[in-house]
């Protein structure tokens, strides 16, 4: 027989205590000097209110810049009236690690900087962002009334009416992560793949474990801040079972999973190319409106 010995108290790891350190400083875990998007609002003539926010979250804003930046460009392209906020971190970070105290006043704070916009809408590029609002919110008590899309939603449902239509073909072949946040924990298995199957000229292929199978890419739960060697060699098998479907891209559609495939890429000179599904919009020639 196996013994446990018990433990008065299990906690985060040292490295992770540093997310809600970093957090109450500064409002994001990259102990990054706090943007309020006011210059992002200057530079894409953005109004302060607006029928839609585009939630951009930290991973986005202070790691994976171009992926903010496409979906900043495919919302101005459709015209689309939206803004952006002063966040703070949506705290799945936090969550993930077991340190809430933070969590409900940061949920509030970005509710009421929403609705001062005056938006019914909100769209977020970020897996881990997406289902913290779509999931956890709720777990806190906390209630809205805006309509909340990932990215990916969006493209689906404009491609459906027909009002999102791809002019040139991208020619390579692209094979697709689930992101745990979006897929496991949201449901959304079908809809990026969906989006993906109707760009023009895409060689899709599937890597042998998907959907609700997936391999993690290691990146969240804490992992990448607390075990930075383990999350990266969980990453480069995600990338071997990916170089066996001959594809020259993997694709997802989660800035968390697209830092740590990215690292992992480079760590082991795998050879890809990791691009996010709206970053591949965002090199198509397109017509798009609302």
């Amino acid at each position: 027989p196996r013994f446990i010995k018990a433990v008065k108290h299990i906690g985060p790891a040292q490295n992770q205590e540093k997310l809600i350190e970093r957090a109450i400083k500064k409002f994001n875990p990259y102990d990054e000097p706090n943007s309020d998007n006011e210059e992002l609002k200057k530079k894409y003539d953005l109004p302060d209110k607006a029928e839609w926010v585009y939630y951009i979250g930290c991973t986005s804003n202070y790691r994976q810049q171009s992926l903010r930046d496409a979906t900043l460009n495919f919302l101005k392209k459709a015209s689309i009236n939206f803004t952006l906020i002063d966040e703070h971190c949506c705290t799945s970070p936090m969550i993930r690690t077991g340190q809430i105290s933070i969590s409900k006043d940061f949920m509030n704070y970005n509710i009421e900087k929403i609705k001062e916009a005056g938006a019914t809408k909100v769209i977020t590029s970020c897996a881990g962002c997406y289902r913290t609002l779509k999931n956890d919110f709720k777990k806190f008590g906390i209630v809205y009334d805006f309509k909340l899309y990932h990215t990916c939603e969006l493209l689906k449902e404009l491609i459906e009416k027909g009002k999102l239509k791809f002019k040139s073909n991208y020619n390579k072949t692209v094979t697709y992560h689930d992101p745990c946040h979006l897929g496991r924990h949201s449901g959304i298995y079908e809809i990026p793949r969906d989006v993906y199957k109707q760009i023009p000229g895409i060689n899709f292929v599937e890597m042998k474990r998907n959907r609700n199978h997936a391999w993690c890419c290691g990146a969240g739960g804490g992992v990448k801040i607390g075990y930075p060697d383990w999350s990266v060699e969980i990453s480069q098998e995600r990338l071997e079972e990916a170089k066996e479907t001959g594809a020259s891209i993997v694709s997802s559609t989660c800035p968390f999973c697209r830092t740590n495939l990215s690292d992992a890429n480079e760590k082991f000179n795998m050879g890809f190319e990791i691009l996010d599904l709206i970053e591949i919009i965002d090199q198509l020639e397109y017509d798009v409106e609302i």
